[in-house]
């Protein structure tokens, strides 16, 4: 863990940090990860502690890293701690309980390593004065920007994409802060959200096209922004509204306030739609209701159009339970629990090789056999993407001695690599982007394969707005520049 002070000084972006930093923290699956999660508290009393309260609860989006800074009692510094573990590892000592402005990060790695380098929040030095940020999200033009930047005689610490916003602002011909960091702003592409901090104020920030979630709440008299709004229940705050896409929101002395880096948007928001299929917490809301309705929901509409000739249902844990649960009621069929989750294997099991990873499937779930035995069972997941999981999973329910194993998959074939902050941005690590039906149905092992089609997803989905469904084949909302202007991701898919 490093701890770091902030102070004025020259006009290039500086960073202090640690020199040492340690390996990922790998799942165990072939899921696709989420790369972070934010929080950002103003004017709130104890903010470092429930900063740690708020990270906690989202410590599914990341489990590399994690990072808390806070303003001192002087108003004047930045402090920060972070390290590579969870949340529970990292932030060990409560904060100082007079601290009132403070922002958090748990992180997975899509651009840069996975190292104490690239943790984050990332502390700053300018002429402005000291300033952290945290960001979830990817930027699509980071790699231009930052030629750019390096160019200008910026210094880059991290080989993270979080950087670019710093030097923006650094080194942006603005004369006030805000100015500054609107002007940085203004250049970013992609699917992102940020917080910042001063001293004296909170920015949080969200992509034009709303890829990236964002919500913004109140607690007592103080702001408490954060990735879901589970974050915002952790740290005990009421959920006031999403930030809209597009918008930087400011909190200082004067108050609240938005600003628009972007203008009027062209075109309506495009939220990521595998934010409610898989990544965010079910009991999260998003658009009015609850994620674990939205997954119940899919799951009824998975059935219409995938029914199969089954005894009974069994979900994946976790995340594919309440999908489970809405196929079962739609089909009139019994819900069982015919896999269990060992809970201590969980994220911090490193795999190094496939080999470790397609073993240790079987120290993550077991079936159960009194549930499946001699039955025809329906194996509900959320998505499938290289299919490693789901023919290891299928192998445990037939030698827990299924009769038929029926693959249902709540979402469409994931046949696009997604550049906004997931770690699949090569396409050949997707099997259905390789694969036809009939071969991809060879190598899970089942007796049938039915996915969710793009449109029952919309159906299901709340809200009336566009989703963005590019990892589904529906297009990317925002342009991708040519593959050598992406960075690589570290690790990729396990």
């Amino acid at each position: 863990m490093s701890r770091e002070r902030g102070a004025e000084v020259g006009a290039t972006a500086q960073w202090s940090d640690a020199a040492s930093g340690g390996p990922g923290r790998g799942d165990v699956d072939d899921r696709p990860r989420e790369e972070c999660g934010v929080v950002g508290l103003f004017n709130v009393a104890d903010a470092a502690q429930l900063t740690y309260r708020g990270l906690f609860a989202l410590q599914h989006r990341g489990q590399e890293s994690a990072g808390r800074a806070y303003v001192a009692a002087s108003g004047r510094d930045i402090l920060v701690d972070k390290g590579m573990g969870l949340v529970s590892e990292v932030l060990t000592e409560p904060g100082p309980p007079d601290a009132r402005l403070a922002i958090g990060h748990v992180r997975y790695s899509t651009t840069g390593t996975s190292s104490l380098d690239n943790a984050q929040p990332l502390l700053m030095r300018s002429r402005f004065g000291p300033m952290a940020l945290a960001h979830n999200g990817n930027l699509t033009n980071h790699a231009g920007l930052r030629r750019t930047l390096e160019a200008r005689g910026a210094i880059f610490q991290t080989s993270s994409d979080s950087e670019v916003l710093a030097h923006l602002v650094a080194h942006g011909v603005a004369q006030r802060w805000l100015t500054a960091l609107e002007g940085g702003a203004h250049q970013l592409v992609g699917g992102f959200a940020y917080v910042v901090l001063t001293p004296t104020s909170l920015v949080a920030l969200r992509d034009p096209h709303g890829i990236r979630p964002l919500v913004v709440g109140t607690r007592g008299g103080g702001v408490v922004v954060a990735s879901e709004t589970a974050g915002l229940d952790a740290m005990g705050a009421d959920y006031l509204r999403d930030v809209d896409p597009g918008e930087m929101l400011v909190v200082g002395e004067q108050g609240l306030s938005t600003r628009r880096p972007w203008g009027p948007l062209p075109a309506g928001p495009t939220p990521c739609a595998f934010e409610l299929v898989y990544f965010s917490r079910p009991d999260s809301r998003s658009h009015g209701q609850s994620v674990h309705r939205t997954r119940r929901a899919l799951g009824r509409q998975l059935w219409e159009e995938q029914p199969a000739d089954a005894d009974v249902v069994v979900g994946v844990p976790d995340s594919s339970l309440p999908a489970a649960m809405g196929y079962a009621e739609a089909a009139g069929l019994p819900l069982d629990f015919g896999l269990v989750k060992n809970r201590y294997v969980g994220r911090t099991f490193i795999v190094p090789n496939q080999n470790g990873r397609t073993d240790s499937v079987a120290l993550k779930l077991s079936a159960v056999e009194d549930v499946v035995a001699g039955r025809r069972v329906v194996l509900v997941d959320d998505s499938l993407v290289r299919g490693t999981t789901a023919a290891r999973l299928v192998q445990l329910l037939r030698q827990a001695g299924a009769q038929a194993v029926h693959m249902r998959i709540a979402s469409p074939p994931y046949t696009h690599p997604c550049h906004y902050g997931i770690d699949t941005s090569r396409s050949r690590e997707l099997a259905a982007a390789s694969l036809s039906r009939p071969e991809l149905l060879k190598r899970i092992g089942a007796d049938s394969l039915g996915y969710l089609s793009q449109a029952g997803l919309q159906a299901a989905l709340p809200g009336q707005g566009e989703w963005c469904l590019a990892c589904f084949g529906a297009g990317y909302p925002v342009p991708i520049p040519p593959e050598e202007e992406l960075a690589p991701v570290e690790g990729g898919l396990p």
